[in-house]
């Protein structure tokens, strides 16, 4: 397994942790209330989506490229961790500074399209590799 692909696999990681102590501060700022909002404009809906869009996706991610660099040394799986890192922290970042989930912005429509892309690329890359 190559450093470059260990150091992204490692990066995503602790995206999801940091979107998680996110949602951890933004319960604190908030202090009691309603801990469970529904309104997309919420700042602590906000960080919850973020952070459950992470750990939706993040988690499989990690295992493809884990496949992949068990069965192949190859360049592609590090463009493809790479990739997976630039997508993924796009759309938290996208998520995380819109003022509403109701709407889109480029950010977080490029991270929603690339993870999608890139997911069934490592995918193809894994049986590929075969």
């Amino acid at each position: 397994m190559s450093t470059i692909t260990v150091i992204c696999m490692a990066l995503l990681g602790i995206l999801l942790f940091l979107l998680g102590a996110n949602v951890t501060r933004n319960r604190i700022l908030r202090g009691g209330g309603n801990q469970a909002p529904t309104d997309p404009a919420d700042r602590l809906m906000i960080a919850i989506r973020a952070h459950g869009n992470a750990a939706e996706y993040i988690p499989t991610l990690l295992v493809l490229l884990l496949v992949c660099s068990f069965l192949s040394n190859s360049w592609l799986v590090d463009a493809l961790a790479i990739a997976a890192l630039v997508v993924r922290t796009s759309h938290a970042v996208g998520m995380l500074t819109a003022k509403t989930l109701a709407g889109h912005g480029p950010l977080r429509d490029i991270g929603a399209l690339g993870t999608y892309l890139v997911g069934i690329a490592i995918g193809i890359t894994a049986i590929a590799t075969l």
